[in-house]
């Protein structure tokens, strides 16, 4: 069983995951998540910018920071991808969420194939704000690409590297999706509780859409499909999904 953690100061908890990322957040009782979406990506240090005064301006300390999605120009290496998230969670760590170990916000990162940003940027984040007591549980699952988090190098891990072919594609869903089930159960969730559905890749889905990702309830709501690569060089598929009423274009 997956164990997660309390977040007091931002109204959630989170699944524990690598200094840059948890696995997912759920709003605690009392509170519910909220998700803007910018019509336009924006750059990181403006969408940060953008993200507090609108958490402010609704009430809430910088702390109910629950949730970020981004777009950066291209896959990284993995020192260059742990440099970018040791400038990313500065922000974090000044808003007093990251504590240099613990991460408790949720997070997808990935690479638009077409048209990317210069640098890295903003697509949406989320935070939570109060609720009724009988508001629906709301939750962000974090994006995952087809590799074990925490044992070793990317490289070493990926399931079925180099092989972009059908077979190959589809066991790289199989084990995204897992860990997309593993993470909703960490809220006693499931796909039926899920709003929306997101897939990043730049590979063909149909050869197995139906029976690896619609047989199991992962669309119902949908499945938004965006053409973009994983945030690391090698990783070919990745998901996040989550659970949310509010949500909001800017």
């Amino acid at each position: 069983m997956t164990m997660t953690r309390e977040f007091a100061p931002g109204g959630y908890r989170f699944i524990p995951g690598p200094f840059q990322y948890s696995g997912g957040v759920a709003a605690l009782h009392g509170y519910q998540i909220q998700r803007m979406r910018f019509r336009r990506s924006v750059l990181l240090e403006r969408g940060f910018e953008m993200a507090a005064e609108i958490i402010q301006s609704a009430g809430r300390p910088l702390t109910a920071f629950c949730a970020c999605e981004l777009r950066s120009p291209a896959p990284f290496t993995e020192q260059g991808f742990r440099t970018f998230n040791e400038v990313y969670v500065g922000t974090l760590s000044n808003w007093g969420i990251f504590d240099g170990t613990t991460n408790p916000v949720a997070r997808s990162n990935v690479c638009p194939a077409i048209n990317p940003p210069a640098e890295p940027s903003f697509y949406a984040f989320s935070f939570t704000i109060p609720a009724d007591a009988d508001a629906p549980k709301s939750f962000v699952i974090a994006g995952s690409g087809e590799a074990p988090e925490g044992q070793g190098s990317y490289r070493e891990r990926c399931v079925r590297r180099g092989d972009t072919s059908p077979e190959g594609m589809r066991e790289k869903a199989r084990f995204v999706l897992g860990e997309m089930e593993r993470r909703l159960g960490a809220f006693e969730a499931g796909w039926r509780d899920t709003t929306a559905t997101q897939v990043y890749t730049v590979h063909d889905l149909h050869p197995f859409l139906a029976d690896e990702i619609v047989r199991r309830g992962a669309v119902d709501a949908g499945l938004t499909w965006h053409y973009c690569r994983p945030p690391v060089v090698e990783l070919e598929f990745e998901m996040d999904c989550r659970g949310i009423t509010i949500e909001r274009a800017l």
